[in-house]
């Protein structure tokens, strides 16, 4: 199989490229649709500064279980109605927190477009807690 694969890409090398180069950009496209993402480091580094303000968008449930200390509660589905919220730290990085990433992305843009300066932290709260770092309840 992977001799009829190299076999097509030297007898069809325009085809192959274009295929290559539309992956790449697909790639680069998906990955800065959530804007910056952070680490765990940055965002603890952000927060002893008081230059971040994390909000966490999972459900109830979720944050309940466990989130990070000082972390305002914003479920992604009432971000939208809630964003104005959210003006007193119009001067503070916003640092979304979902579960594992899904949603940070899409709720970093959101905040972005509505004039915020917005992070998602790489990773989720998994992420967080796979560097055994504190949550509270």
């Amino acid at each position: 199989m992977l001799a009829n694969l190299i076999e097509f890409a030297t007898n069809h090398y325009a085809l192959s490229g274009v295929f290559v180069v539309v992956l790449a950009l697909l790639i680069f496209s998906e990955l800065s649709k959530g804007g910056k993402s952070l680490s765990s480091r940055e965002l603890t580094a952000l927060i002893n500064s008081e230059q971040g303000v994390v909000v966490d968008v999972r459900a109830q449930k979720d944050f309940s279980a466990g989130h990070i200390a000082g972390a305002l509660h914003m479920p992604y589905d009432k971000l939208a109605s809630r964003v104005a919220e959210l003006e007193k730290h119009k001067a503070k990085t916003l640092i979304v927190v979902d579960a594992m990433g899904q949603q940070a992305g899409a709720a970093s843009r959101e905040l972005k477009k509505a004039g915020y300066n917005a992070a998602k932290l790489s990773g989720g709260i998994a992420s967080w807690r796979g560097d055994n770092l504190p949550v509270v309840k």
